[in-house]
């Protein structure tokens, strides 16, 4: 038994096809389900079960899966208590980090670890909150920026800090006028969403759940209609398809003014889209960092959270 043949089986478990599993391991088809044969002969176990269009895990197979991931987790973390004792900021952190967040984040978050951590480079993962989930259970990243609520999994998580939500509107929009709105003036207006599996729609649709109704099916093509981002949504917007809610970090500095006008194509404004507070205290979305526990580079984490705390981060409420 090798920590090779463990690493193939818990791909073949997480992706339930052999093909990709064998490309998530850099290795041939053949190869893999050799390593995985043999395995099972050794084991005089068959872990799963095989099938013209897809692959099952056997009952007896999830256990030795479970098992074989916490014995890869072990095996690195071995790796990361050797690099510890010479550099504990040492190699690079791979760091997930959810769509809603990315763009606005990394760019200053970036900068922020060059300077302070260049010995410590970031390998990136955006991805789905779910997915980034997933991901740190199997030990393909080390840490993760995302935004509350999710799944308890048994993660260590530092809270980052609390971000309101803006309303963006059409500049031709009736309430483009005003300095403010309210949840309820959201109602009679045609909003647009991200697409299913964003954890930003769900924070949306607490915000106004009268629009959960119409958020799938043809009818509520009617009442709302997706985006595969936020800064696709964003466009909509400036067309006059609806209006949209973001997350503060996501609004251009030159939007910020009374009566946005048509600006140089360079400084981060849009003539076409209005950003609106919320009339008195706005919605939000706490964004925390989360890392395994058995996770042994703790210098890293307090160095990625420091470099988080140095960024601009205009409109948000930094939490310690």
């Amino acid at each position: 038994m090798t920590l090779t043949e463990l690493k193939y089986i818990v791909a073949v478990a997480r992706e339930r096809h052999f093909g990709k599993a064998a490309e998530a391991c850099f290795v041939s088809q053949p190869t893999l389900s050799v390593a995985i044969k043999k395995l099972e002969e050794e084991l005089d176990v068959k872990l799963f079960e095989r099938s013209a269009n897809e692959v099952t895990i056997t009952p007896l197979g999830e256990e030795i899966v479970r098992q074989a991931q916490s014995v890869l987790e072990q095996a690195a973390a071995i790796k990361e208590i050797a690099q510890r004792g010479k550099d504990p900021l040492g190699g690079a952190l791979r760091l997930g980090i959810i769509y809603t967040i990315a763009p606005y984040l990394l760019p200053d978050l970036v900068r922020q670890v060059i300077q302070r951590t260049p010995q410590m480079p970031l390998m990136l993962q955006e991805n789905f909150t779910v997915k980034l989930l997933e991901m740190l259970r199997m030990g393909e990243i080390d840490c993760a920026i995302m935004a509350e609520p999710f799944p308890d999994t048994g993660l260590a998580v530092a809270a980052l800090y609390d971000e309101p939500f803006m309303v963006a509107v059409p500049t031709h929009h009736a309430l483009a006028a005003q300095t403010s709105v309210t949840s309820e003036q959201l109602k009679a207006e045609t909003l647009l969403l991200l697409g299913s599996g964003h954890c930003f729609r769900d924070h949306v649709l607490e915000v106004c759940p009268e629009f959960a109704r119409f958020s799938s099916g043809a009818e509520g093509i009617r009442k709302s209609f997706e985006g595969s981002s936020l800064e696709t949504i964003k466009h909509m917007v400036a067309a006059g398809m609806g209006i949209t809610l973001v997350p503060r970090l996501s609004v251009p500095k030159a939007a910020l003014v009374a009566k946005p006008k048509r600006t140089r194509k360079d400084d981060g404004g849009d003539p076409f889209v209005r950003y609106l507070p919320f009339d008195g205290d706005p919605p939000m979305r706490r964004v925390v960092l989360a890392w395994r526990r058995s996770f042994t580079r703790y210098e890293a984490i307090a160095a990625l959270r420091n470099a988080i705390y140095a960024c601009e981060l205009p409109g948000v409420k930094r939490l310690s």
